[in-house]
């Protein structure tokens, strides 16, 4: 009976595995189709990711999705860990509201914080552009990066600091030399997070870029009207490079864990 359950749960298991991955798969082996069609696969072929690539548009949407990936990362980064570290030193009252006030952006819909942006830009006669997009990019990255460094925070001895300038260290090199060493995990796991969220970004993006620059989310969003292979490739680009990020973001903390660990055993 235990079997029979046992494979039971597999299978139900591998169904669900495929339910959620078939539509990745499918538009990666088409994104390799040798013909227009999106319903039979023709043979092997690299003919759409070199169109991808001799597309101006779509090679533009790359370049703003990185570099606006990149600097909303290492931004919400740097601003995310100096708030975390000064909301730990906080009042726990202050520390409640703030932590909440924080929540709110991961919680609140997309199209609510994009349709505000959208208003608040408009009201300030903001012209939009890469400027605007990148700074609704910081505005929805921070909180993750909280949110990582938060708990790795909590294990800290809150005299660490305090110790440190007893020992004649700076206020700022107790920060750079003993605080941020400790949460080194935290920061990567929020930086991975907010590159993720940023490069893949759709619905605020959307609302709150213009004058010609768009990411790689609009441009397939635009491509998805009409017939084009091409978006396959994109999409295929989309899913390598945010599964590598996934990757790093499971392995580079565990990594530095499991290193921070052995230095404190003497490498026992």
């Amino acid at each position: 009976m235990r079997k029979k359950k046992r494979i039971g749960s597999t299978a139900l298991m591998m169904l669900l595995v495929l339910f959620f991955y078939a539509p990745i798969l499918y538009t990666v082996i088409f994104s390799f189709n040798d013909s227009r069609s999106l319903t039979r696969f023709a043979g092997f072929s690299l003919q759409w990711y070199s169109k991808m690539l001799g597309d101006r548009t779509m090679m533009e949407a790359v370049f703003y999705t990185i570099l606006t990936a990149v600097l909303a990362t290492l931004i919400s980064t740097v601003v995310g860990t100096v708030a975390a570290i000064g909301l730990s030193k906080s009042h726990k009252i202050m520390k409640n509201i703030v932590s909440q006030i924080n929540d709110l952006p991961i919680m609140n819909p997309e199209i609510v914080t994009a349709i505000g942006l959208l208003m608040l830009y408009s009201a300030v006669h903001v012209r939009k552009g890469f400027l605007t997009m990148l700074l609704a990019h910081i505005m929805f990255c921070t909180p993750y990066v909280i949110l990582s460094i938060m708990p790795k925070l909590r294990t800290l001895d809150p005299n660490l600091a305090d110790a440190a300038m007893d020992l004649g260290a700076t206020p700022f090199q107790a920060l750079v030399k003993v605080i941020v060493p400790q949460v080194r995990p935290g920061i990567i796991s929020g930086a991975l997070i907010a590159f993720t969220m940023s490069f893949d970004d759709f619905v605020i993006s959307y609302f709150v870029t213009g004058n010609g620059v768009s990411n790689i989310s609009i441009i397939v969003y635009t491509m998805s009207k009409r017939i084009n292979p091409s978006i396959n490739a994109l999409s295929s680009l989309i899913i390598v490079i945010i599964s590598v990020f996934l990757l790093l973001s499971n392995i580079i903390p565990a990594v530095a864990q499991r290193k921070d660990k052995k230095d404190t055993t003497g490498g026992k």
